[in-house]
């Protein structure tokens, strides 16, 4: 279940979805970058003439590496022997084949491997499945205004399919997050237990409700409750948690987040996406422990390169992991049976408009308030909101502090130092 290179049923199962691979001004800024998504070298360009492209990372010619390729109007030139390639993959000049034998047009019997890239909410997201392929999906949060958003990475050294299930695990967060945190602080103090869990599937994947020691079944957190995103993502609320599959032991973290700036900053458009990549260990080569998704990845990544299930011993606390183990049986089955799509896909642009998702809280999200307002609302709900620092994950750069707390009206627009 764990493989994703082609051929394999997992790797055929996730070539039917868009995954997001790098930011948008990333690629804009590097004009070409490599690429590694389900067991695939490639590299990412942007043409002079603004067209995105994602090839074999290999020239069909010498396979020399396109990495160091030149970037022309139209699309991507080898340096080393100069074969020109649009993004589509076909080959657009052979210079030297084309004033030796020009009547052969050699060019035109040369295909690399590529595929489709568009760019959505700050990302650029690839399809590495059969045609007709589905629509990247525009979740409902990609179509709020007066945000800023970033793009956070993290380069985890385990199999995709463990950090995804992790979506789906309600109890870690009392521990992991809550208990665990409090005993790294200095405080030692527990927080309120698990008192009852339920799991559901839905179009779009799956859905836990909690009740706590301190809520109840009228809480959010019953009522519209967590989704772990089909096929590979975790939404809650304010940003979306991606686990792409790099190959079999590597996984690629991606965080698209959206602060929703005061009303004094309204209308706010953000001309660029900043992006930032985290680091996972310390400089004594420690694991990160001090934010939320650093945590996540200390789990992730000890439970093994690739978690021998074999040995785990489930429990009731468990019923959504196996909920998405069988969910994705399913699904494996119905792609390598051809009969009819797997779950999850959109391929009507009427309802991508807007892909309505369950959303606790949506007013932090989709309301004019004033920063001290949404600070107080989120206190409320016990959501440390709109705060100067990036509470998800260590690392976050300067400049993209600085851009978030100028967003906010946290300092001024000519402000050098941050809070």
């Amino acid at each position: 279940m764990t493989q994703v290179g082609p051929g394999t049923p997992m790797g055929e199962l996730l070539r039917r979805y868009w995954h997001p691979f790098a930011a948008i001004s990333e690629v804009d800024e590097a004009g070409i970058k490599p690429v590694r998504l389900l067991g695939e070298n490639l590299v990412a360009f942007r043409a002079k003439n603004g067209a995105y492209g994602l090839i074999d990372r290999q020239c069909p010619h010498r396979r020399a590496d396109m990495l160091h390729g030149i970037i022309e109007d139209d699309g991507v030139r080898c340096s080393y022997h100069g074969w020109c390639f649009a993004t589509s993959g076909q080959c657009l000049e052979q210079p030297f084949e084309d004033v030796a034998n020009p009547g052969a047009r050699f060019r035109d019997k040369i295909q690399t491997k590529a595929y489709p890239v568009e760019a959505k909410a700050g990302m650029l997201w690839a399809y590495l499945g059969p045609q007709p392929a589905p629509l990247v999906p525009n979740w409902e949060p990609f179509t709020w205004e007066n945000g800023f958003q970033q793009i956070v990475f993290a380069d985890i050294p385990c199999n995709w399919f463990q950090c995804q299930e992790n979506s789906c695990d309600p109890v870690h967060f009392e521990w992991m997050h809550r208990n665990w945190s409090s005993v790294l602080g200095g405080d030692g103090r527990y927080g309120p237990t698990h008192l009852e869990l339920s799991f559901e599937e839905f179009e779009f994947g799956h859905i836990y409700r909690r009740v706590r020691e301190d809520t109840d079944k009228d809480n959010p957190h019953w009522t519209i409750g967590a989704t772990a995103l089909w096929p590979n993502a975790f939404f809650l609320g304010d940003h979306i948690e991606w686990r792409v599959p790099v190959d079999d032991e590597n996984t690629l973290s991606i965080t698209w987040m959206f602060h929703r700036v005061p009303s004094n900053r309204e209308p706010f458009v953000q001309p660029r996406i900043p992006w930032w990549k985290g680091p996972v260990k310390d400089e004594f080569g420690n694991w990160i422990t001090s934010h939320v998704m650093n945590q996540d990845i200390v789990a992730w990544v000890g439970q093994g390169t690739i978690a021998d299930r074999t040995q785990e011993h489930l429990g009731r606390s468990d019923l959504g992991i196996v909920m998405m183990r069988r969910a994705f049986e399913k699904a494996m089955k119905i792609v390598e049976s051809g009969e009819g799509d797997p779950m999850g896909l959109i391929r009507d642009p009427q309802r991508n408009t807007c892909i309505e998702m369950p959303i606790k809280h949506r007013e932090l999200f989709t309301t004019s308030m004033t920063l001290e307002e949404s600070r107080r609302l989120g206190d409320s709900i016990q959501y440390r909101l709109n705060r100067p620092d990036y509470q998800h994950q260590v690392g976050q750069p300067d400049e993209v502090k600085r851009e978030y707390q100028i967003a906010m009206g946290m300092i001024p627009e000519d402000a050098t130092e941050t809070i």
